[in-house]
């Protein structure tokens, strides 16, 4: 009987330890594959005239022949783009940062103007305080790069000149790293001037839906940005409301969620924040909205990030991992009265994280930040080990898997804007195969729906953020027919 006993203790020990490696190991990862010639050709033919280099010309079938190894191609080309998204991603930190320097931040109406400005003599005077203020800056930020410490954002800055191949050793490479982040800070501010002269072109068109086009596509050959901040989801809250009470979304209907493109508050998008420890927001806000709209429910909501870059999936990882162990996850919740938020926008943040978390003590806010408020929540680790990172290209790639693992709704914020018509048709593609018959795309994109798709645009909101012109967001929904 003794034995027997034992015998059992060691069984129960033994599967308490196998379940808590399966824990530890996570979600089985989902199977991630190319998108086939096949569901491919459709766009091809229709798109024939703008075709990219390598697939141009060609006849049908050396289009076939040669597809397996340009989809290779091309997916390494579009991942080369993080590396000059990281660069800008060390700008922002460079222009907004307040950890490594007590130079006044630079404003992003500040760079507006700049990278606007047409000439003229007081153009001239301003320009000339903005330099001598962003190099006082850089040489700061080239300072402290040298000696980072534990800060993990000038570690970041550190590895992306070394990536260049400056060290930061000595005086000599110290000012090839002041050059180099000159150089970046220039090339920036050229882009930025280009994007508002396109999109002064697209408001001139005098059509809404021809200017949302364009604007859709703004980013098409800037490097991969992964900085984010909190208004885009608001605005996806008030789409998906909108949904439940059209009745396109039941409760809790939705059970499965893929969230492309997550990002990393590493300098927040709208403010350049760099005081408190780099986060991920968005599968959080949309647990948290899917769950307080009715439309999930907590023991059945699976959300997973689908991006293509290691610093975005290896975060995610680390962070389920620590839920794995009872550790939550803080969010930290930044607003700036002067940016004049709508009361909507400052009450969703009031709001955000009160179905997933409870409120935290927030980081302090630096003196020279003083006016910024900051709240922040503690998400419950079971929101956050149920999470999957997949490595995933959304242009070229899609997740493959039967019909009962299909995504119920996918979103793509500020993530499609960053290719072409070309890439976005693939990318919709990608995101049919993905997605189950009646599923839903949330975007703030403008995408061509092309006869061959499946997926179609059924309606859209227009969400305004701020009293600041253009300070907003149209969230549409494409529906997968059945």
């Amino acid at each position: 009987m003794a034995m027997r006993s034992a015998k059992s203790s060691g069984l129960l020990v033994l599967a308490a330890l196998l379940g808590s490696l399966a824990l530890a190991a996570g979600p089985v990862p989902g199977k991630v594959g190319y998108i086939p010639f096949a569901e491919a050709k459709p766009i091809l033919e229709a798109m024939a005239e703008a075709l990219p280099a390598g697939l141009s010309g060609q006849t049908p079938e050396k289009l076939e022949s040669l597809w397996p190894a340009w989809v290779k191609s091309r997916d390494a080309e579009i991942r080369e783009r993080l590396t000059r998204g990281d660069e800008d991603t060390v700008v922002n930190f460079l222009l907004f940062g307040t950890s490594f320097t007590k130079q006044p931040r630079v404003t992003s109406e500040q760079l507006r103007e700049i990278a606007g400005d047409t000439g003229g003599t007081a153009g001239e005077e301003a320009a000339g305080k903005f330099r001598q203020l962003v190099e006082k800056r850089v040489q700061d930020l080239v300072s402290r790069m040298s000696a980072p410490g534990n800060n993990e954002r000038l570690i970041f800055a550190r590895k992306v000149a070394e990536r260049a191949g400056i060290k930061s050793t000595d005086e000599a490479e110290r000012k090839k790293a002041a050059r180099y982040l000159y150089e970046n800070y220039l090339r920036v501010l050229k882009e930025q001037g280009s994007y508002q002269q396109v999109l002064g072109a697209a408001h001139s068109l005098g059509d809404p839906t021809e200017e949302f086009a364009e604007r859709s596509k703004l980013y098409k050959e800037r490097g991969l940005s992964l900085d984010t901040s909190l208004p885009p989801d608001f605005a996806l809250e008030v789409a998906m409301a909108a949904m439940r009470e059209r009745g396109i979304l039941a409760p809790g209907s939705v059970r499965r969620v893929g969230i492309i493109g997550p990002g990393l508050d590493f300098t927040d998008k709208q403010e350049g924040y760099d005081f408190y420890p780099t986060q991920t927001v968005q599968p959080f806000a949309v647990m948290d909205s899917l769950l307080r709209l009715g439309l999930a429910r907590a023991g059945e909501l699976e959300v997973d990030s689908l991006d293509l870059s290691p610093r975005v999936n290896d975060h995610i990882e680390r962070s389920r991992r620590a839920a794995v162990q009872g550790r939550g996850y803080t969010i930290q919740l930044p607003h700036e009265p002067s940016r004049g938020w709508k009361p909507e926008l400052v009450a969703y943040w009031k709001r955000f994280g009160d179905q997933i978390g409870s409120p935290a003590a927030p980081v302090a806010v630096p003196a020279s930040l003083q006016g910024t408020v900051l709240r922040a929540v503690r998400v419950r680790p079971e929101f956050v080990r149920g999470m999957r990172a997949l490595d995933l290209n959304v242009v070229l790639q899609r997740e493959e898997g039967p019909g009962d693992k299909k995504f119920d709704l996918l979103v793509a914020t500020n993530i499609l804007v960053y290719y072409d018509t070309f890439e976005q048709s693939l990318a919709l593609a990608n995101v049919q195969t993905m997605l189950r018959p009646g599923g839903f795309l949330l975007t703030n994109n403008l995408l061509l729906e092309l006869p061959s798709s499946k997926m179609k645009s059924v309606d859209y909101v227009s969400v305004e953020y701020s009293t600041r012109e253009t300070d907003g967001d149209r969230i549409v929904w494409y529906g997968r027919e059945r």
